[in-house]
């Protein structure tokens, strides 16, 4: 008897330990698997179990959420949706998360062990810290003054601090009300098929993921390359350069909109945009010094992130020199985000110093405890401080009594360079206008702010697009409402 007993309770040890073996077997070995199991919703519920942690713009809350009573119990929302949708992107049931949303998703969600009150906390509770918040750089005035200012027009703005690196304000043209793409229903799909089928391309960030030819604006770049190189001592002085200019080694003539491009001085040429200059200055620098300015700007860099990713701006190193004067004038290959362009305004503001650019000033717990801080920001130097100097002189004349005259802002000094860039076959598609900028109020010791705007497909005949009159328009009314502040 003793010894069926015996061995009816080894029997039983064995099937327990197969059952402890395989219940390790499932939590460890095979959880991944189970976890990435498209039939599994439990991750799913736990993660809409609770309040999603906001994103704030001036200190308010733009986004919030809504509980909708079911198994995916909280939906996101959304205040002033189109106007932030290039800052916050989506968060949605059925189709995931974009921007900061996305880049800040562990955050937001609770997900992030930072939340956690002690390490591993919800790993041995199987919980869930509340979501935090991120808390944005962004200028509210100045976003709206940007959305306002390109109204029905496709195109694009972003603004920095030249001092920080800070995120003033990002827009695209035309945009969507996130919210639609919320759910998981009927609704939230139909939505999710518009916006993808829409030629125009709502959901396309324009500001950081879109890239133009930055045609004249791009002569900011030559003009910094050829100072600090010497090929330019005086930007007074004639510049012996033909009009029409033959591009070398070709037959092609290359001209100017205006009369008086020939021989022009580096002063005259930038406030009056002669592209024979600029092609000229750009092969007399060459490929080598051309890129390297170019990439000390900021282009063919392909890890900027704020924190989500932007699209590379490129500068082509491997042109022949007729390449390498189109590229010189923002043509050829050469492709810039709104971002980079704002950049390379700031760089000029900032005596030659590029700051990276940031999104988030600080994430916070639900308390308000800090999680993070922006901290100190990486800088490297576009040009020597002698070489921004002349730049920021150059740059202001172009809005003083050159084609920028409508960026002027009384009690102010205003900097600018418009451009208007061809594009498509033939340079058949509609001329992309651009502006870009920087202002200082007077009485202060330096500017506060630096902008690029891109306006695309504008209405009207082609003679009558242009930089200084599409986008500098929109630049001053995001400058004022940022001196204003």
């Amino acid at each position: 008897m003793t010894r069926n007993i015996r061995h009816a309770a080894l029997f039983c040890a064995l099937l327990l330990a197969a059952l402890l073996a395989n219940a390790v077997r499932v939590q460890l070995v095979r959880a991944p698997e189970y976890d990435g199991n498209p039939a599994n919703r439990r991750p799913d519920i736990a993660r809409y179990q609770q309040p999603r942690g906001n994103i704030l713009v001036g200190g308010r809350a733009v986004t919030g959420s809504r509980d909708t009573g079911e198994h995916l119990r909280f939906e996101r929302t959304y205040a002033d949706g189109p106007l932030y949708a290039p800052v916050t992107g989506f968060a949605s049931q059925a189709y995931g998360t974009t921007l900061l949303e996305h880049a800040e998703d562990g955050l937001l969600s609770g997900a992030d062990p930072v939340l956690a009150p002690l390490p591993l906390w919800n790993d041995v509770t199987g919980g869930r810290s509340p979501g935090g918040d991120v808390v944005t750089t962004v200028d509210p005035a100045a976003q709206r003054a940007a959305y306002e200012g390109l109204g029905a027009r496709k195109g694009a703005v972003a603004a920095v601090d030249p001092a920080t690196g800070r995120v003033l304000a990002l827009v695209s043209t035309p945009s969507y009300d996130p919210q639609l793409l919320s759910g998981n229903g009927a609704d939230a799909n139909g939505t999710w098929t518009r916006l993808n089928r829409d030629p125009d391309k709502p959901m396309l960030n324009r500001a950081v993921r879109g890239t133009y030819p930055p045609g004249s604006t791009f002569k900011v770049v030559t003009a910094a390359a050829a100072l600090d190189a010497g090929v330019v001592r005086d930007p007074d002085a004639p510049t012996l350069t033909p009009d029409p200019y033959t591009l070398p080694g070709t037959r092609t003539r290359l001209t100017n909109e205006g009369e008086g491009c020939r021989n022009a001085s580096l002063r005259d040429a930038f406030e009056w945009s002669c592209n024979t200059v600029f092609a000229k200055l750009g092969v007399d620098v060459g490929v080598a010094g051309m890129a390297a300015s170019a990439e000390a700007f900021g282009f063919n860099d392909e890890g900027l992130r704020i924190p989500f990713s932007v699209a590379r701006s490129t500068f082509d190193t491997e042109v022949d020199r007729a390449q390498l004067g189109l590229s010189s004038i923002g043509q050829y290959n050469t492709r810039a985000t709104p971002l980079q362009m704002a950049m390379v305004a700031a760089a000029v503001a900032d005596g030659g110093q590029v700051r990276a650019p940031y999104l988030v000033e600080r994430t916070v717990r639900a308390g308000g405890s800090l999680v993070a801080a922006a901290g100190s920001r990486p800088v490297r130097e576009a040009m020597r401080p002698s070489t921004a100097r002349r730049l920021k002189e150059l740059m202001a004349g172009v809005v003083e009594h050159g084609t920028g005259a409508n960026a002027a802002i009384p009690g102010a000094l205003v900097g600018g360079k418009t451009g208007t860039a061809q594009h498509g076959v033939g340079n058949a598609g509609t001329p992309y206008a651009w502006f870009v900028s920087w202002a200082q109020r007077d009485g202060e010791a330096r500017p506060r702010v630096a902008v690029a705007v891109v306006v695309e497909g504008a209405p009207g005949e082609r003679e009558e697009i242009s930089g200084g009159g599409l986008a500098a328009p929109v630049a001053r009314a995001v400058m004022e409402a940022v001196l204003g502040g």
